[in-house]
């Protein structure tokens, strides 16, 4: 199953970035080959955040759509994300979120990303866990880039 895991320094404040990273509904306007998102529920019960939605991801002929329960952990910062369906065998990915900084100095949050995931196509499987990081790279330069411009 390809893995893959990345770490940034985003000058941002961490409130900002979990609700950033929750916003789904934006991923089409700035991840490389995500077409399409849809959040069909989100609910606040107090220690979490809800979310179930389905993201569309792809080029051309070859997008597929899958649905994911997204958690949020308040009281540790952390996002937790799994697969309901589509073309994914298993899905799992983590955020981390580690503010560093203050008032005077300014405030920059550490993010921790990974990711674990089986496509049900072997071949498809194989090609991605050539070049997973490479592409998780890119996403995570969308992601910093987007998220330094939301103060």
């Amino acid at each position: 199953m390809p893995k893959a895991s990345v770490t940034r320094l985003i000058d941002n404040r961490k409130d900002k970035l979990i609700e950033f990273v929750l916003d789904i509904e934006k991923y089409p306007e700035f991840i490389p080959f995500c077409d399409n998102s849809k959040v069909y529920e989100r609910s606040d019960n107090g220690d979490t955040i809800n979310i179930i939605a389905d993201l569309t991801i792809g080029k051309g002929p070859f997008k597929d759509t899958f649905k994911s329960d997204v958690k949020f952990d308040k009281k540790n910062d952390h996002i937790h994300v799994v697969n309901l369906g589509g073309p994914l065998n298993h899905l799992e990915n983590n955020w981390k979120f580690i503010e560093i900084g203050n008032d005077t100095e300014g405030y920059k949050t550490e993010v921790l990303f990974d990711i674990d995931f089986e496509i049900e196509n072997k071949f498809l499987n194989i090609l991605m866990t050539k070049s997973f990081q490479f592409g998780l790279e890119k996403i995570a330069d969308a992601f910093q880039k987007r998220a330094e411009s939301i103060k």
